[in-house]
C-alpha cells in the first residue's frame, strides 16, 4: 500500500491548478492513464474567459453565461467563478503563461455568446501553453509525484471496507506498463479525470475522455446531475486524417462564416446573433442544414481575412490545414459537429466536495451549477481554474483522519481474457448507436433503444469484469458505459428542449427550470 496527503486523480488544467495550490508540506501524487499531455485541457484552442478589460464588466460576463446556460444556471456558482476570474488570470500570468500581447496589453478575443471581447489566448493552441507552463512548474515541485500510464479503476470507500462512514480512503490503480493493480492510500482524493466525449462515435476530445470520474463516483454513492446535457462543438475539420481536430470558435469571433456547399450562408435564418451564437444553437443549425440537404459537411469560410492576420491568430490551425492540403487564406474548411464538452457530471459544492468525505472532484467531470443547459464559450478553462484553487483552499484547512490498512487488490477468481474482440466490438458498439439515438436531436423512441442496447452491453461488461483480469480498455469500457446510463436517464427526465437538449417529442420549454438530479441507490 502507497500513502499520500492528496491523490489526484488526471492531469488537465484542473488537476494542474490544484497541485500548484496545495500547501508544500502535503504528499501529492498525480496520476494520468496515458501521458501528462493527453487531456482536454492540452488540446484547448480558444483561450479563457475573464472580465478583465475597462470595457468589460463582472455583469456583463455573468449576464452572457446565464443567457447561454438557457435558466438552468445557478447564479450564485456564476457569479462565484466570473468574480474570481481575473486573480485567476493573473495567478496564470504570475505563473508564466505567455498569453498574447498587443500594444496595449493582452489580446483579448471574442467567442460566441459573448457580449465582449474578454478571451485571453496563447494564439491558437491555449490549451498546450498554459498546460506546458504550469507541468514545468509541477516537474519542479518537490512534493509533488507524478505516475504516467495508470488509470484509476475504482474509489476505495468505507462501504467498501464494511464501514459505515461515507469515506473515500484512496483509489484502486492499474500500472498499465505491468498490468499490476495498486493499492493507493490517500487523506483527500480528488476526481479531475474530464468528460465523456468518448461515449459518442465522433468527438473532438481526446482518447482518454471516457467518463471516469463520473463513472467512478457514482459506483461511490454520489449523485450525478445534468448529463443530458452534452455540448457538441460546431466547427470540427471533417476529414478522414483529422481525428479530433478542432477549428475553435475564435474563428468566428474573427469574422469566420459558415457557408453551404453553394456559398450560402445559413446562419442568419436560424439565429439573429448568425455565427456568433451560443454553440448548441450553432450545432443544431448545422445540423439541420445537413439532414435536409444530405450533406456530409458545411464550411467554415475566414478567406475574407488578409492571410498575414489568419497565420498570425490561428498558426496550429493553419499548419494542420497545410498539411491536409486545405490553405485556408485561399480555401473554405470542411467542417461537421463532434461531441465535445460534458455540462453535467458529479454533483459538487463551491470548494468542489463530492457527497462523500474527503473526495474532491474538478473540471469537466463535475456538475457546479456554471454551465446550465449549455457552456459559454471559454467558461470551461476557468470553471478548472477558480474550483482547483477552491479545492486546495479548503484541503489545505483539514486534516483527515489516519486511513486504515486497506486491502491488495483481489485477483484469485480471475484469469486472463480469452476473448479480447468482446471489449472491441462492444467500444464501438456503444459509441454507435449513442451517436445515432443520444445525439444533438433526440426521441423518446430512440433513447428508449439506447436504454435497451445499455442494458444488454453492461451484462455483457460486467461478466467479463468479474471473470477476467482488467485491462485498460475494459475499465474505461466499463465506466463508458456507466456513463452512457446516466446520460440516458437524464435525457429521458427532461420533458422539454432545454439548451443542449433537443427533444422532438418535447419541443417546448417548461415555464421552470430544473435541474436533472440522480440519486444512488
Amino acid at each position: 500500500m502507497q500513502t499520500y496527503d492528496v491523490l489526484i486523480i488526471g492531469s488537465g488544467l484542473a488537476a494542474c491548478t490544484l497541485a500548484l495550490s496545495l500547501p508544500e508540506h502535503l504528499k501529492v501524487l498525480m496520476i494520468t492513464k496515458k501521458t501528462f499531455s493527453d487531456s482536454s485541457s492540452a488540446m484547448a484552442q480558444g483561450g479563457i474567459a475573464a472580465a478583465f478589460s475597462g470595457e468589460d464588466s463582472f455583469a456583463e460576463h455573468i449576464r452572457d453565461t446565464l443567457v447561454a446556460g438557457a435558466g438552468l444556471c445557478d447564479e450564485a456558482a456564476v457569479r462565484y467563478v466570473v468574480e474570481h476570474g481575473p486573480e485567476a488570470i493573473k495567478w496564470l500570468i504570475w505563473q508564466g503563461v505567455p498569453f498574447d500581447r498587443e500594444a496595449n496589453g493582452y489580446h483579448l478575443t471574442r467567442e460566441g455568446g459573448h457580449s465582449q471581447r474578454r478571451i485571453f489566448h496563447v494564439a491558437d493552441a491555449t490549451g498546450a501553453g498554459v498546460q506546458e507552463t504550469l507541468m514545468a512548474r509541477l516537474r519542479a515541485a518537490p512534493n509533488v509525484e507524478f505516475k504516467e500510464r495508470h488509470i484509476a479503476i475504482d474509489l476505495i470507500t468505507g462501504r467498501k471496507l464494511g464501514q459505515a462512514d461515507r469515506r473515500v480512503y484512496g483509489a484502486y490503480v492499474l500500472d498499465s506498463a505491468v498490468d499490476q493493480v495498486e493499492t493507493i492510500a490517500a487523506g483527500h482524493t480528488v476526481l479531475a479525470t474530464g468528460g465523456a466525449g468518448k461515449v459518442f462515435l465522433y468527438t473532438s476530445n481526446p482518447d482518454t475522455a471516457t467518463g471516469d470520474g463520473i463513472a467512478m463516483a457514482w459506483r461511490a454513492g454520489c449523485r450525478a446531475a445534468n448529463l443530458e446535457f452534452v455540448q457538441f462543438h460546431p466547427t470540427c475539420l471533417y476529414h478522414p486524417q483529422a481525428k479530433s481536430f478542432l477549428i475553435t470558435e475564435a474563428m468566428r469571433g474573427e469574422g469566420a462564416l459558415l457557408r453551404l456547399p453553394d456559398g450560402t450562408r445559413f446562419m442568419p435564418e436560424h439565429d439573429p446573433r448568425a455565427e456568433l451564437a451560443p454553440r448548441d444553437i450553432v450545432a443544431r443549425a448545422i445540423d439541420f442544414e445537413m439532414k435536409k440537404r444530405g450533406l456530409d459537411c458545411v464550411y467554415l469560410d475566414i478567406t475574407h481575412q488578409p492571410a498575414k492576420f489568419i497565420v498570425a491568430h490561428f498558426p496550429n490551425i493553419y499548419a494542420r490545414c497545410m498539411e491536409l492540403g486545405i490553405d485556408i487564406t485561399q480555401e473554405w474548411i470542411p467542417i461537421a459537429p463532434a461531441a465535445h464538452y460534458t455540462c453535467g457530471g458529479i454533483v459538487v459544492d463551491q470548494n468542489s466536495r463530492t457527497d462523500l468525505d474527503n473526495l474532491y472532484a474538478i473540471g469537466e467531470t463535475t456538475c457546479t451549477g456554471l454551465h446550465g443547459a449549455n457552456r459559454l464559450a471559454s467558461n470551461s478553462l476557468l470553471e478548472c481554474l477558480v474550483y482547483g484553487r477552491a479545492a486546495a483552499a479548503d484541503i489545505a484547512q483539514g486534516r483527515p483522519a489516519e486511513a486504515p490498512e486497506l486491502p491488495d487488490w483481489d485477483e484469485s477468481r480471475v484469469t486472463d481474457a480469452d476473448e479480447q474482440v468482446v471489449i472491441t466490438h462492444n467500444w464501438h458498439e456503444l459509441r454507435s448507436f449513442m451517436w445515432d439515438y443520444v445525439g444533438i436531436v433526440r426521441t423518446n423512441k430512440r433513447l428508449e433503444r439506447a436504454a435497451h442496447r445499455i442494458r444488454l452491453l453492461r451484462e455483457e461488461i460486467n461478466e467479463y469484469y468479474s471473470n477476467f483480469r482488467v485491462g485498460n480498455d475494459l475499465i474505461e469500457l466499463r465506466n463508458l458505459v456507466e456513463t452512457a446510463d446516466l446520460m440516458v436517464r437524464c435525457a429521458q427526465l427532461r420533458h422539454e428542449s432545454r439548451g443542449l437538449h433537443a427533444s422532438r417529442d418535447y419541443p417546448d420549454l417548461l415555464p421552470e427550470a430544473r435541474n436533472t438530479v440522480l440519486e444512488p441507490e
